[in-house]
């Protein structure tokens, strides 16, 4: 099955900001499969966490080079209470968590071919993007903030070839 498809999604999640949630070039990955029911005052709301492969960021089950786009949308909240509905759809941030993205940073290039593409999304809510990209072995090519308060960041990095050399900052 991974051979066929391009693009990996390392934490899916509810598949939030995908036009196809059933698009056939992606493989869905997230290290929990679950259904989550929240109350809203409008109504109760169901929440599907359904990858196509239970993994965790940290330890990707796939061989080396193997995708041409790695999208990675990790927790970006460290918890400090009960879950709330953005902790149940999109998980949290614990322990030794800038080891775990590092991780995370290192195993999505482990995975992306070279001269591949990794889309790198963040919310600034509790930690600044700097702080975040400093855990990243690659310096991004480019990024776009959004969001109404701007604090949400897309950033591209592309994967060096080893015959072609990085540009520093």
């Amino acid at each position: 099955m991974v051979n066929s498809l391009i693009v990996l999604d390392v934490c899916c999640g509810p598949r939030g900001f995908w036009f196809s949630k059933k698009d056939g070039r992606v493989l869905f990955s997230d290290k929990r499969s679950e259904i989550i029911k929240m109350s809203y005052p409008s109504g109760n709301y169901t929440e599907r966490i359904e990858p196509d492969i239970v993994a965790n960021f940290t330890a990707l089950p796939y061989k080396d080079n193997t995708f041409a786009v790695v999208v990675f949308d990790p927790p970006h909240i460290k918890r400090s209470g009960p879950y709330g509905r953005i902790t149940k759809r999109y998980g949290f941030l614990s322990g030794e968590w800038r080891e775990m993205l590092r991780l995370g940073f290192s195993e999505c290039f482990r995975v992306l071919r070279p001269e591949g593409v990794l889309i790198f999304k963040w919310c600034e809510v509790q930690f600044s993007i700097r702080e975040i990209l400093a855990l990243s072995p690659h310096t991004p090519l480019f990024g776009h903030q959004s969001g109404k308060r701007l604090d949400t960041h897309w950033v591209s990095f592309l994967k060096p070839n080893k015959r072609v050399h990085q540009t520093s900052q």
